[in-house]
């Protein structure tokens, strides 16, 4: 069984996949979110990083809405394009993809108020109209004998002592002990938006932004559920520059990078050979 690990589209779908997926005779596409472009990303850092303060409330509803149907029409490219090959597609949501961001921190219903007309517009509600797309944070999916848990695309470490968090990680818990028997067998895949925290693949290095260059950066939920499960290979990405694969105890962790650069992992799940492609 061969699969295709691609994420981190930012509004991109390059041409070359799809000759690529016919000609490798992909089974499954795995897809690690991040449909979006982040138009607005320099205006988040400035105003919003560290703080508790949504950007529409700085910059006004209407210039932020602007900037965020533009990375809607970009993103609703990414998915056609994908539904269009008529290979499965799983997925999970990328931060940049508006999911709920109180996976891993808590947050008042203030700070979770957005206007009504983002709440009605999202990517994820648009997904349901790809018939063979389907997304899968906090929930498993099966595809042969292979079960693939996935996780939602929060960017930062996260806040362990939150109830959040705590309840979050009881949720991949469950679902782990549910597919014991598949995981025993090396046939469970774990597959986050971001990578897991402290490891070579989430220090960010000089392309990031500079209130987080030098940092590790990656997700302190998902190193957990590895450290605590083993699983036999996990799929993340997020931090571009990263690109490669690691061993985390015994669990092989792959980073395809960046699909707008033209970047993918290619994974026959039975030899277990990764092949990036560039």
């Amino acid at each position: 069984m061969r699969i295709l690990v691609i994420g981190d589209f930012h509004g991109k779908f390059p041409k070359k996949f799809e000759g690529l997926i016919k000609k490798e005779k992909i089974d499954l596409i795995v897809s690690l979110g991040d449909l979006a472009p982040f138009h607005y990303r320099k205006l988040w850092f400035k105003h919003c990083y560290g703080k508790d303060v949504e950007l529409w409330k700085i910059i006004g509803k209407k210039k932020y809405k602007e900037i965020v149907m533009k990375d809607l029409k970009m993103a609703e490219r990414v998915l056609k394009s994908l539904n269009e090959l008529n290979v499965p597609i799983y997925t999970v949501l990328g931060n940049i993809d508006w999911p709920s961001p109180d996976d891993v921190s808590d947050f008042s219903e203030k700070e979770k108020s957005m206007p009504n007309w983002d709440k009605k517009d999202t990517i994820a509600k648009r997904l349901k109209k790809y018939k063979n797309i389907h997304r899968f944070d906090y929930k498993a999916l099966k595809f042969d004998d292979y079960v693939f848990v996935g996780m939602r695309g929060h960017s930062s470490p996260g806040d362990v002592k939150s109830k959040a968090f705590r309840k979050h990680k009881k949720i991949l818990e469950k679902l782990f002990r549910k597919y014991k028997k598949e995981n025993k067998k090396e046939k469970l895949i774990f597959v986050s938006h971001i990578v897991p925290y402290n490891t070579k693949l989430d220090k960010l290095g000089r392309h990031a932004h500079k209130k987080v260059r030098g940092k590790h950066h990656g997700s302190k939920l998902a190193k957990k559920i590895i450290t605590e499960f083993h699983p036999v290979l996990a799929l993340a990405g997020h931090v571009h520059e990263n690109v490669g694969q690691i061993k985390i105890g015994r669990t092989t962790l792959v980073n395809p990078g960046a699909a707008n650069e033209g970047l993918a992992a290619l994974i026959d799940l039975e030899t277990r050979r990764v092949r990036f492609l560039k």
